[in-house]
């Protein structure tokens, strides 16, 4: 992909945030630390939050086209209703974009962001987030070598104040499904899937060729957890995105021991911890993002990444309200939740 406003050569990345809300603030604050970007401003509605957030992060409060004649590249971080209006006005302009997940409300609406990123030669990245969570990012370098069989994702928490405002599925487990496809490279089929409490608590189960794969993501369970284990032949995968860390179980071949002249039994499991190199995911997402701006590069999280993400989470949705599956409109949704 080659890019109108590369090379940049010596000259920090412009870069602006559409949205300032917990997510979108956060974006700032990271573009506010990365060196070679230049955070140039902030744009939100609510006049009085991008004030605050401008101030915190020594930027400037702009209007989204003011914003947009100033930057090279922006994170929209708006209610997902508002993604395409928002993220094609961007690509008009020019700016190269990574928008919050997910990708768009509906199907045609994300395939055509794709197309007119691709037709205007701007990176069109999608923010996946847990694709750059470090423990992640070490299954991904483990996986080749492995016989996988299945696949756990535990995505839970307490009900939050903001918890009403969009169901498990679109907001947590898109994540998990996002994760799953990235590391077994392949679309899922069958899927089954039931919620609770409703639309709180959802577990789907979904078939990758041999390979099974349940997520469950909750708003009602009174613990924070997100984890992924991996089944293989060879071993066990525990993943904590929380704690950033990765153990590996082995068995061990069973023995039989003399101890003062009785013949015991033993069989012990073998822990491996391999390392993992620590750091906020979302620091790795923006740098990825920037580095994808400077020289043209394909994203890590592309547009059809997130296209896949949201019809896969469409079909887990359908079935989960017992409606029939619904191919273009995910439903009205007021804002982004936090993951």
């Amino acid at each position: 992909m080659s890019t109108e406003r590369s090379p940049f050569g010596s000259r920090p990345v412009r870069a602006g945030v559409i949205g300032v809300g917990a997510m979108g603030e956060n974006h700032a604050r990271v573009y506010s630390e990365l060196r070679d970007v230049d955070l140039v401003g902030v744009a939100d509605r609510q006049t009085e939050l991008a004030e605050r957030v401008a101030d915190e992060y020594g930027t400037t409060r702009l209007s989204m086209d003011e914003l947009l004649e100033r930057c090279d590249a922006v994170t929209v971080a708006v209610p997902t209703h508002a993604h395409y209006e928002v993220v094609t006005s961007c690509l008009a302009a020019g700016v190269h974009v990574l928008v919050e997940k997910p990708i768009a409300e509906t199907i045609e609406e994300g395939r055509t962001m794709a197309k007119r990123a691709d037709d205007a030669g701007l990176v069109l990245q999608v923010g996946h987030i847990e694709r750059f969570n470090p423990a992640v990012r070490t299954v991904h370098e483990l996986i080749d070598d492995l016989d996988v069989i299945s696949l756990e994702a535990e995505r839970l928490g307490p009900p939050t104040d903001r918890s009403a405002l969009g169901n498990v599925v679109f907001d947590l487990m898109v994540h998990d499904v996002d994760i799953v496809g990235s590391v077994l490279e392949e679309e899922p089929a069958p899927i089954t899937a039931m919620g609770a409490d409703d639309g709180r608590y959802a577990t789907a189960t979904m078939g990758y060729g041999d390979v099974v794969a349940t997520l469950t993501a909750s708003r009602v369970t009174q613990k924070k957890v997100r984890k992924l284990t991996v089944t293989a032949r060879e071993c066990l995968l525990e993943v904590d995105y929380l704690e950033q860390s990765v153990l590996i179980h082995r068995d061990s071949y069973p023995e039989y021991l003399v101890d003062d002249g009785q013949r015991r039994y033993r069989h012990e499991s073998v822990v491996e911890r391999p390392r993992v190199d620590n750091g906020e995911p979302l620091r790795h997402e923006l740098e990825s993002f920037v580095e994808a701006v400077r020289t043209g590069s394909t994203p890590e999280v592309t547009a059809e990444d997130g296209i896949d993400a949201l019809e896969t989470v469409q079909r887990i949705d359908a079935i989960v309200s017992d409606e029939a599956p619904p191919r273009e409109r995910t439903g009205e949704r007021e804002r982004e939740v936090e993951a």
